[in-house]
């Protein structure tokens, strides 16, 4: 579906992603874990075309996108759901929801409001309005109704409750189910494990450790060196 080779990329002189490369399969779950400042977000712009890579390839489908503008990247099939959310706080979440609509989605308003049923209760309130657990919900339904083949999920249970963290996990393992291509970036490194597929571990824009859940489990020193936990 999705392969880095070998990307460098910078805000202004600083260095921040170092020859790193990676991949997701189609259908796959990949987790990018790592503490913070390790570089997860800054793959995560890369990818979507909002801090491109100075060099290295990222290949989508068999197409190099590195450096393609973001919006280009989005109509490719690529949607990114921000760990800051990014919705319109003056807009109604009707309204929010309608303005990332495309009529080539294979998901359309109302099979998204299906998926988030709180949701379909505030359509009428401003993105202001909601709550930290709605807006999530209104940023990946968002990111849904563009119709993507590859989901970038960064830290989508930052700052949220355990009942409604829940229901996002539930919400990646449907879209699992439904053979979305996804790669998720989180703190909460059980959570990612409990989704994923295959595992990233990166420091300092570098990758440190690449396997399955379970080998990143059993491996004590990648968990406690570059994830703080174990011990």
């Amino acid at each position: 579906m999705i392969e880095l080779k070998s990307i460098n990329t910078f805000y202004g002189l600083g260095h921040i992603l170092h020859d790193l490369s990676l991949r997701v399969g189609e259908g796959e779950v990949v987790a990018l874990l790592g503490r913070n400042g390790a570089g997860k977000t800054t793959t995560m712009r890369s990818i979507a075309g909002l801090t491109p890579p100075r060099s290295g390839e990222i290949r989508y489908k068999g197409r190099d996108i590195a450096g393609l503008e973001a919006h280009r990247v989005s109509r490719l099939g690529i949607a990114l759901v921000p760990e800051t959310r990014d919705i319109f706080s003056f807009l109604s979440a009707k309204e929010n929801l309608s303005i990332a609509a495309r009529k080539e989605s294979r998901w359309q308003i109302d099979a998204v409001l299906e998926r988030f049923p709180r949701l379909k209760e505030r359509l009428g309130n401003k993105g202001r309005e909601l709550s930290g657990g709605e807006q999530q919900m209104l940023a990946i339904a968002r990111a849904l109704l563009t119709g993507p083949d590859l989901l970038l999920l960064d830290e989508p249970s930052q700052g949220l409750a355990p009942l409604v963290v829940e229901s996002v996990m539930e919400t990646i393992r449907d879209l699992k189910k439904e053979r979305v291509s996804m790669l998720l970036v989180e703190q909460n490194a059980e959570m990612a494990l409990q989704l994923a597929d295959r595992v990233y571990v990166i420091d300092h824009g570098t990758v440190v450790f690449e396997g399955t859940p379970a080998a990143l489990r059993a491996d004590r020193q990648v968990t406690t060196t570059y994830l703080g936990v174990g011990g």
